[in-house]
């Protein structure tokens, strides 16, 4: 059983940068896809970004050139640095996880990861 902990959201102006942080726990051997979705007030849920075990890294179109995914050497610790926010990044990031066997590990895939986290909350300004 995967265990994932979010932490690192609050509030910024526009412009600014947050880097959020996800603790995985649990992990067994074999491949995992893990990665970032947000739901913003009044919407649905949506994928940001994936990263492969491999390294290979996924994005949405309007987070791309923004935000970076990332994990420590350890894969204990998932990260996305998210720069120049806006407004429209405001919503709850949670960290996801799918393995020990990841079929489809696209960000647009990732409401279907099985280990979720309870989600941080990113607050953007104008």
């Amino acid at each position: 059983q995967v265990h994932l902990v979010e932490s690192g959201g609050g509030s910024v102006q526009a412009g600014g940068s947050l880097r959020l942080s996800c603790d995985v726990s649990g992990r067994t051997q074999g491949t995992y896809c893990v990665g970032w979705s947000r739901q913003a007030p009044g919407k649905e849920s949506e994928g940001v970004a994936t990263l492969e075990d491999n390294g290979r890294t996924t994005y949405r179109d309007n987070v791309k050139g923004r935000f970076i995914i990332s994990q420590d050497d350890t894969k204990s610790t998932l990260y996305l640095q998210m720069n120049d926010l806006n407004p429209e990044d405001t919503a709850v990031y949670t960290c996801a996880a799918e393995g020990p066997t990841c079929y489809y590990s696209d960000y647009d895939g990732i409401e279907l990861f099985r280990y979720k986290g309870q989600g941080t909350q990113v607050t953007v300004s104008p």
